[in-house]
């Protein structure tokens, strides 16, 4: 059994405790040992990079420390899109400027070596279980779903932090999700803005963003979404009922993290990933 450290960051155990509870599950169903990081604390996403940057790179690199010194592991999983890009750049920030990061040994108390892999949720299933472990582990195929997959603004970008393989139209979330036997959509908004927090102070904004996206899915054959980020999914999901009350002929699609869909595929309930949380209900397509 493989071992990795694992970071869930507030919204996990929170509002989107669905999607710790089927990574959690999927993991174990994969032979991955998550090693949830001893008294983690918030990553300062996504106040404190506007407040205070030096604050903003201690956070996240506190907890690279506590995993490379006191857990002695050599990756880390970030499902968090949020905090996955707080990581990234906690590192990036420290690796390219020594000042920096003495600024950051001074408050954090100890240096970070760099010798942590930050993984999003994609990386875990694409390159730590890796596509053909994953197939092989695949109890319950999906039959040809037709699935967009959703990566938001912050798995891919910015390139030098993120070192996505291609991140305008990233491929590896494809490639997982066709493992499990479901048919990956090719869609024009894979990476838009969903609006992230503008939810709470400008929605008007946000269900015209979700508009653009769910619509463009589903008028390229999407019959899912597969999300990895915790605020992506509210809001595509959440938004979706105020936008059919202004549109009557609106047509919903659900919104699944990719852990649930790895759930469903390795043989989990759907108790145990977590479907009876969503508002546009997932249960017929996970059938």
């Amino acid at each position: 059994m493989t071992s990795i450290a694992y970071y869930p960051g507030c919204s996990l155990h929170g509002t989107s405790s669905e999607f710790d509870a089927s990574f959690r599950a999927t993991a174990r169903a994969l032979d991955l040992e998550l090693v949830e990081i001893p008294g983690w604390e918030c990553c300062g996403n996504t106040a404190a990079h506007s407040i205070d940057r030096l604050l903003a790179t201690a956070l996240p690199v506190n907890e690279l420390v506590k995993v490379e010194k006191d857990l002695r592991l050599d990756a880390v999983a970030v499902p968090c899109a949020a905090c996955f890009s707080r990581f990234k750049t906690g590192a990036h920030e420290v690796a390219r400027d020594p000042a920096v990061a003495d600024d950051v040994r001074s408050v954090v108390g100890r240096g970070y070596e760099g010798g942590v892999t930050v993984q999003n949720l994609v990386d875990v299933y694409h390159d730590a279980v890796g596509l053909e472990a994953l197939a092989a582990r695949v109890k319950r195929p999906f039959k040809g779903l037709k699935v967009a997959c959703y990566y938001g603004c912050l798995l891919t970008r910015p390139p030098e932090v993120t070192l996505a393989e291609d991140p305008e139209y990233p491929t590896h979330m494809d490639a997982v999700v066709e493992a499990l036997g479901c048919t990956a959509v090719d869609w024009n908004y894979k990476t838009d803005c969903c609006g992230a927090s503008l939810a709470l102070t400008e929605q008007g904004i946000v269900d015209n963003l979700v508009g653009r996206i769910v619509g463009d899915a589903r008028d390229c054959g999407a019959e899912a979404i597969a999300v990895a980020c915790p605020l992506c999914q509210v809001n595509l999901d959440g938004r979706q009922s105020e936008i059919a009350r202004k549109d009557p002929s609106w047509v919903s699609v659900p919104v699944l993290f990719l852990s649930q869909l790895v759930g469903r595929a390795v043989g989990l309930d759907e108790k145990t990933i977590g479907l009876s949380k969503h508002l546009v209900d997932a249960r017929a397509v996970m059938a």
